[in-house]
């Protein structure tokens, strides 16, 4: 049942190394209003950390999202993420505000830090969530994949605050007008008795996060065992670069070592909703569609006509992955 010392939404407002808010934010907050509608129409409030003077910028956009109260760290020490200075002021936000749901963007940070602000305030946490909702006793209902994504779970929390951490890319930015004069709340950022364990020296872009930003692309060329061999991927890098696009690819592909896990889509990787989608060598397992079938446009490159992939498709190609792309690339 629902707690009367608790109410209203919370959630975490991730901000990237470029200094804007992380996309899953947005798709979070269009939750969250909708959400906080069953519940009688409570507040909807973020917590933010950021470098010192920058909050201004990413005012209007808090605003426009339709957020009640901002509760914002601006601090030096608070520009890299850190888990042991984000976490305890997270929780020194939620021992304050006392909200009834906390939800934050299932992200590497998001996946770091929840688990301590969980273990901290005594609660639960549903972790890697495709779907919420609220169930007819006023309790978050978080629902994820489990045995493998094999089944779905649908998993309520005994304990308050009720925490979820959900995946990007499963929830639509609403384009209702939701905006509010959001008001903002400067904190204290009370870590100096924290030694914080872990410092960066230098932070260095990988080939992969280079050119894999999948949360928020507009272009994935996914990749699967079709591929074969490091040579496929290496092909698939580069038809993806000469076209502005993001690489992704299936579970068999990352658990046969030709693509690292965090480029996964699929019920156990990410969701994504891309403008184009392009499957190469992918035969389309359930798995794997549950993570891109929201995409606006499909195209699937695979000798097999009889592939299951080429049943949601909007273009189809039948033949060699290798030949198609290396065709492609010498168009391009």
């Amino acid at each position: 049942m629902p707690n009367e010392n608790n109410s209203g939404i919370l959630l975490y407002a991730q901000i990237t190394r470029e200094n804007y808010i992380h996309t899953v934010f947005f798709e979070l907050a269009s939750k969250a209003k909708e959400l906080a509608s069953k519940l009688g129409g409570v507040e909807v409030n973020a917590v933010l950390f950021c470098a010192p003077d920058s909050v201004d910028g990413l005012k209007e956009a808090f605003c426009n999202m339709g957020i009640n109260k901002v509760f914002y760290f601006d601090d030096e020490r608070l520009k890299d993420y850190s888990t042991q200075y984000y976490s305890k002021l997270f929780v020194d936000v939620v021992n304050q505000t006392k909200p009834e749901i906390v939800l934050i963007g299932a992200t590497n940070e998001g996946r770091d830090f929840s688990p301590r602000v969980s273990s901290a305030l005594h609660t639960g946490l549903t972790a890697d969530c495709i779907e919420l909702d609220i169930n007819e006793r006023g309790q978050l209902a978080a629902t994820r994949p489990t045995f493998g994504g094999q089944l779905m779970a649908t998993i309520l929390c005994k304990n308050y605050p009720q925490m979820a951490t959900v995946r990007a890319g499963v929830f639509k930015v609403l384009s209702v007008d939701n905006r509010v004069e959001t008001e903002f709340i400067k904190c204290p950022a009370n870590i100096d008795s924290i030694k914080n364990h872990v410092e960066i020296k230098d932070f260095k872009r990988t080939l992969y996060s280079q050119i894999n930003e999948l949360d928020s692309a507009e272009i994935i060329v996914a990749g699967g065992m079709g591929l074969k061999n490091e040579k496929g991927f290496t092909l698939l890098k580069e038809f993806a670069s000469k076209i502005g696009g993001t690489v992704a690819a299936t579970r068999a592909a990352v658990e046969a070592g030709l693509a690292p896990q965090s480029i996964q889509v699929g019920q156990t990787g990410k969701t994504v909703s891309p403008k184009l989608y392009i499957a190469c060598g992918i035969s389309g397992a359930i798995q794997h569609v549950v993570g891109m079938e929201n995409s606006k446009h499909i195209v699937a490159i695979n000798n097999d006509p009889e592939a299951q992939i080429f049943e949601i498709a909007d273009t189809g190609i039948v033949g060699d992955v290798f030949e198609v792309l290396e065709e492609y690339l010498k168009t391009l």
